[in-house]
């Protein structure tokens, strides 16, 4: 067996403070407990001789498929030995879920049961704390295994005879027919008592199934030929969002590398803010208002607390704002890709674009019907004069790259982008106020984004002011209405995208130095892109080809990471990924609509 598992083999559980990869081998790689931005206890991920993990599986060779039981985050693995076949069930119970939480509470249930024969089973439980920078000391407790870090405990509720060695507990058992065992992971508290392991399955269960079928109109705002993608779009989008904040974080994983053995390996346990829009977006689409409205009010916080210089481009998913980057030397990274990093130096760069999403997503929220309240204007209204006093600054941009700030053409954009929408939520409302500084200082931005951010050699808009390179986020120009779709201009930065950025299919966000080492794959969102302006384009059937495609490359679970390797069509980069999801979700909407099927599709920005 490898010693690494590729990213498709990965599912994930949750319970919207915290999630867990669990391997198709039956190996829990990766959990970081009590929230998803807290050092990890199992993270043999990123390194499977430190970094901890939990595995529990035949002991002689087997085969063995994932699958979710319906409309759910609740995973199934079936193992299948020469002796027999065993079922293995694993979830966490969400916080939002009815009834008494307090006996599940940063808990992790194991579930397996004999379907089939007689089959020896192996555990293997090997936690290591904060990153496996701490040593564990095991000891035998009432029930399982007490396992201690330096300041923290972890719990393994064992029904089966056990050896403990150092830091590390084994058991080998035979699972018959019909026999149901519980392994109950708990986090510095006693684990669950197993006769509540049905009981809590039951009421994980209906709570997904609720929340897939709860919606404004009280079902499913898709039925499309991607249903099922959709639907499991929504339920990962959903594992990432942190109960108690309404955060979204970008993926629950660090330093999976974008290039195998490469460098450009980042910490996503984070909530970006230019998330906002796209995913304000996509919630609203299928009817999840109740997680948009949650979601915005958790950016609104961030207008209410800082003023616009001090607004940062990333938060932790409980607001703070020191993220300071770290690199952990002693683990090996995913297939040996190093450094693995936790935290990340990028909350200290200069963003302009960030402004633009989040007035974006407030007005969103105004076509979708719900009202800005009076005292949420004030803060907006801060923010639009400072986009009129910086949007001729240089900054990282879209894709922070860690070289010298530049004039890019998307932050410009989006700076449009915040007046634009200023202005059309201020007329909208009927506010009595004075627009002819925000209207003067747009029009400044359009003049000069025509000018400065387009190439008449390339025929394209281009990465920065007076380059000649392509990149891919000049896709967003027609889908934030700054031209319509069949401008020549548009039409030649998709041609553009297209000749210079795509490869089989997939594409690149560009393709010139950014100031990091070696190279990266393929970006999953922005192919979303090219199929959303295509499919609004009136090219529906390249944008169906190119969506098709991508979908065929979506994991056995119907999950997506960051980036594809576009020859192998490998999984690169942190899994599962919010924002590849978010464009999962919206192009299939914009697909429909393009259809004329009468499937309602989300509007254009």
């Amino acid at each position: 067996m490898d010693r690494f598992k590729k990213l498709e083999e990965y599912g994930i559980i949750g319970d919207l403070d915290t999630c867990a990869l669990v391997g198709r081998d039956g190996s829990i790689d990766w959990c970081c407990f009590p929230h998803l931005e807290s050092p990890s206890i199992f993270a043999a991920l990123l390194d499977p001789d430190r970094g901890g993990l939990i595995a529990l599986h035949p002991s002689s060779s087997f085969i063995s498929e994932q699958k979710y039981i319906e409309n759910t985050n609740v995973l199934q693995t079936l193992f299948l030995a020469p002796s027999g076949e065993v079922e293995l069930t694993d979830f966490m119970l969400p916080r939002e879920a009815p009834g008494d939480q307090e006996m599940a509470r940063n808990s992790l249930f194991r579930r397996v049961t004999g379907k089939q024969g007689t089959v020896d089973m192996e555990l293997v439980f090997s936690p290591r704390f904060n990153y496996a920078r701490e040593s564990t000391v095991m000891e035998r407790v009432q029930g399982g295994i007490a396992a201690q870090g330096n300041t923290e405990t972890i719990f393994l509720r064992c029904p089966v005879p056990f050896e403990i060695q150092g830091g590390n507990a084994h058991a080998s058992f035979a699972l018959h027919e019909g026999e149901t065992l519980w392994f109950i992971i708990s986090y510095n508290r006693p684990a669950a008592d197993p006769e509540e392991g049905e009981r809590l399955l039951r009421r994980a269960i209906g709570y997904w199934h609720d929340w897939v079928h709860t919606c404004e109109k009280g079902r499913c705002a898709f039925e499309g030929p991607w249903h099922d993608l959709m639907v499991r779009s929504s339920l990962a989008l959903k594992l990432l969002t942190h109960t108690q904040t309404s955060a979204i974080c970008a993926a629950p994983t660090t330093s999976l590398p974008e290039e195998i053995g490469g460098v450009r390996n980042w910490d996503y346990r984070f909530n970006w803010l230019r998330d906002a829009s796209f995913t304000v977006q996509a919630f609203f689409s299928l009817g999840y208002v109740k997680e948009a409205q949650e979601f915005l009010r958790w950016c609104y916080d961030k207008f209410k607390r800082f003023p616009p210089s001090e607004i940062k481009p990333l938060y932790s998913l409980h607001g703070d704002t020191e993220l300071e980057e770290e690199e952990l030397g002693h683990l090996s990274g995913y297939r040996n890709s190093r450094p693995v990093r936790i935290g990340n130096a990028a909350h200290r760069q200069v963003q302009l674009d960030v402004f633009g999403e989040l007035i974006q997503s407030v007005y969103d929220t105004t076509r979708y019907g719900v009202d800005i309240a009076p005292e949420d204007w004030s803060p907006l209204d801060d923010i639009l004069d400072y986009v009129c006093f910086t949007w001729k600054e240089k900054d990282q941009g879209i894709w922070e790259p860690r070289c010298a700030p530049r004039h890019y053409t998307h932050s410009k954009l989006m700076c449009w982008v915040a007046l634009d929408r200023g202005i059309r939520i201020v007329e909208n409302l009927g506010l009595d106020m004075d627009l002819s500084d925000w209207k003067r200082v747009r029009e400044e931005i359009r003049e000069a984004l025509l000018t400065l951010g387009f190439s008449k050699k390339k025929n394209s808009f281009v990465q920065f002011f007076g380059s000649e390179e392509i990149d891919a986020s000049s896709l967003l120009i027609p889908l934030m209405e700054f031209l319509p779709f069949d401008d020549p201009r548009v039409q030649g930065t998709v041609d553009a995208v297209m000749k210079n950025l795509m490869r089989n299919g997939f594409v690149y966000r560009y393709r010139n130095d950014d100031g990091v080492r070696g190279g990266e794959g393929c970006f999953i969102l922005c192919t979303f892109w090219l199929v959303d302006v295509l499919a609004l384009s009136g090219r529906r059937e390249e944008a169906r080809k190119i969506f098709d495609t991508i979908c065929r490359y979506t994991s056995p679970l119907g999950l997506l990471s960051e980036e594809i390797d576009p020859d192998t069509g490998e999984l690169l980069g942190n899994y599962p990924q919010a924002y590849s999801h978010i464009g999962l979700i919206n192009s299939a909407l914009y697909l429909e609509k393009a259809s004329g099927t009468g499937q309602k599709g989300p509007e254009p920005a």
